[in-house]
């Protein structure tokens, strides 16, 4: 059976894509007397006290803290206000109870039992869902 002209330059291009995939361990991990410490301090720029690229991260968590305007704090004690239990809110449901139907099932007379007793015919009341469900703050619930 005579080869195609294609093998070649297949087999070199598999020959290529696998030789790019080797590496030594040494040059993937490196493996020298660096502790975790120093790895630590060289990746967040030296160690917690000191260090100029500490000092930096410091003055740039600085400038990004600020206090507290005063429509911020009346926007946080407005939210705070609406979980806080008062005598006013105890009376007020927060979480309204979810509608669950009522399913009305007659059942047709029947003999009942090994020796068959005759069961008269009767209406059962029971909810659609087996557990109560309750809506979420600001859940609409008048339109279920």
């Amino acid at each position: 059976m005579r080869r195609t002209w294609i093998d070649g330059p297949a087999l070199l291009a598999i020959t290529l894509i696998l030789a790019g995939c080797t590496t030594s361990k040494e040059e993937l991990l490196p493996h020298d007397d660096a502790t975790m410490l120093d790895v630590w301090n060289a990746g967040t720029g030296g160690s917690a006290g000191g260090g100029q690229a500490a000092r930096q991260l410091l003055d740039a968590r600085q400038s990004l803290r600020r206090p507290l305007q005063a429509p911020d704090r009346q926007a946080a004690m407005a939210e705070q206000a609406r979980y806080t239990r008062t005598a006013a809110n105890e009376i007020y449901r927060q979480f309204h109870r979810l509608p669950n139907p009522d399913l009305v099932m007659y059942v047709y007379p029947h003999l009942a039992g090994s020796d068959p007793v005759p069961v008269p015919g009767y209406t059962s009341v029971f909810p659609l869902y087996q557990r109560v469900q309750y809506a979420m703050p600001g859940e609409r619930t008048e339109d279920y």
